[in-house]
């Protein structure tokens, strides 16, 4: 696994008594900056072209390969956010991308609950369910990711369920409402947390460790901790989103690949 920007995340303490190993968690509340970057897989396509093809899709698709975000915590709830690019080729923003992009996503660990905001296709849902289940293994191996020390924690989880609103053209294949039929495929998650910041959260899907997560690995995609604020003095209040019509994790997924197959079924009628 590649290793990025250690030696540059900051941390910036805003209250002098904070840094200790026992910390009151019920005191921390903070943001904590987070870039991720994804390994561009063309697959049987990619091997039919040339380098200079391949490096010209992944400029083109540097928006989607490369994000960055914000994760505003507090000892129980915490609000992750990506924040907008310009694409700097066409100097718009990712239109198509935006429709199978994680929207602004609220956790609340006493109450395990996830609220997310998807926009798809101009129409907005709320999507309200249970927190993503880790059966975590916790290793002995550690590290240090900006001066915190951290320890080192992996799980396997269907690979489904971590890409609940993202959508690739082989899911209309592998769409079957006979589970026995399907290959479930699952994704190795390696996540790297510091109990010096003793609170349960990390990015994105991503909680459930005795420390904040600075590092995951999930697939193809690595996830870093670029900058952590700790107890500003004007703090942010954590709300979770309330716009959209409200609807659980696998019935927003289903609506996902139905109107995608729906939309292919009527190009291929035109065509015709």
């Amino acid at each position: 696994m590649k290793v990025f920007l250690y030696p540059f995340l900051l941390v910036t303490l805003l209250q002098s008594d904070f840094y200790s190993n026992d910390t009151d968690a019920q005191e921390l509340q903070g943001r904590a900056y987070y870039f991720s970057m994804s390994k561009l897989e063309l697959g049987n396509w990619g091997a039919r072209m040339s380098e200079a093809q391949k490096k010209q899709i992944k400029a083109r698709l540097k928006n989607r390969l490369e994000k960055t975000y914000i994760l505003n915590f507090s000892s129980e709830e915490s609000l992750f956010v990506e924040e907008e690019k310009v694409d700097a080729i066409s100097g718009a923003t990712d239109s198509w991308g935006s429709n199978f992009a994680r929207g602004k996503q609220y956790k609340n660990i006493t109450e395990n609950s996830l609220v997310q905001a998807q926009e798809f296709y101009g129409k907005r849902f709320l999507v309200k369910d249970k927190l993503q289940a880790f059966d975590w293994k916790l290793g002995s191996d550690t590290k240090e990711i900006g001066g915190y020390t951290c320890f080192k924690a992996s799980a396997i989880v269907p690979t489904e369920e971590l890409r609940w609103y993202n959508f690739e053209w082989s899911d209309l294949s592998n769409n079957s409402t006979d589970t026995t039929e399907k290959d479930i495929q699952l994704t190795q998650v390696e996540a790297w947390y510091t109990m010096q910041i003793p609170l349960q959260t990390g990015p994105a899907e991503f909680w459930g460790l005795p420390g904040l997560i600075l590092e995951v690995s999930a697939g193809n995609t690595t996830i870093l901790c670029s900058e952590i604020i700790i107890n500003p003095k004007a703090k942010e209040k954590i709300t979770a989103p309330d716009k959209g019509t409200e609807i659980n994790k696998v019935d927003y997924r289903s609506t996902i690949v139905n109107k995608m197959l729906e939309m292919r079924n009527n190009r291929g009628r035109r065509r015709g």
